[in-house]
């Protein structure tokens, strides 16, 4: 499974369901806190696992706020009075989520698509770098490094790699809730309350930090084109309540 999804000369879904049943693509309009998500999220992969309730993607926004994962290190949140701070069962380090970052929480059962976790963090990444390919920037992933990263090239200047997307799941009983956030126009700012994601040398970025004026329906379609390509076929759906 793993070789699939690093081929790019793969044909159809690298990651799809041995059924082919789409899964549900919700979209929320007002932001939404993240206690909610998460009590949502998991009571959505519970029924999944159970057979009551189909596959979902779910994207949203939050008001401002850090979340720590389990590998989080208590010194790497540097502002703990900024903003609101939850502990998050989802892998990896600190984050912060806010208005203008459009947050994809992820339910997919693995069981129907292959239980290989490498391979569903690898799809994880295809999906995020192939949405981002739809604006013309070139997202690569770095060992030692999780998410999604930009290099940046001026005149006269060493490269640098910022970070433009986070990747943290979490699975139960197979059944994965948590996922990805993409930087579309978030406060970059508010990102120095932490050292995101543990790393210190690298810096963050968004979509229109790069220049480009991309709106949130925007990056939104890219993320459902790119989605369908990955995973497979998607189809409108409610929010959880």
């Amino acid at each position: 499974m793993l070789d699939r999804v690093l081929n790019p000369a793969a044909k159809g879904p690298i990651f799809g369901r041995d059924d082919a049943l789409p899964a549900g693509w919700a979209v929320s309009a007002a932001p939404v806190a993240y206690p909610d998500a998460v009590a949502a999220m998991e009571a959505r992969a519970a029924a999944i696992a159970e057979g009551r309730a189909r596959e979902l993607v779910w994207l949203l926004e939050h008001p401002p706020l850090y979340t720590a994962g389990v590998s989080a290190k208590p010194g790497d949140l540097l502002e703990p009075e900024r903003f609101p701070v939850f502990e998050s069962g989802r892998g990896g380090q600190f984050t912060y989520h806010g208005p203008g970052q459009r947050v994809a929480y992820v339910m997919l059962d693995l069981t129907r698509r292959g239980r290989d976790v490498r391979a569903f963090v690898a799809a994880l990444e295809s999906w995020v770098i192939g949405a981002l390919g739809r604006f013309n920037v070139v997202g690569e992933v770095r060992a030692g490094r999780v998410g999604v990263w930009v290099a940046r090239r001026e005149a006269g200047q060493p490269v640098r790699e910022d970070k433009i997307a986070a990747i943290g799941v979490k699975l139960r009983r197979w059944v994965s809730f948590h996922g990805v956030s993409l930087n579309v126009e978030p406060d970059l700012a508010h990102f120095a309350g932490i050292v995101p994601c543990g790393v210190t040398d690298h810096g963050v970025t968004s979509l229109v930090d790069l220049g480009l004026p991309v709106t949130m329906d925007e990056a939104d379609a890219a993320l459902r084109a790119s989605f369908e390509a990955v995973f497979g076929p998607a189809t409108d759906a409610t929010p959880p309540a």
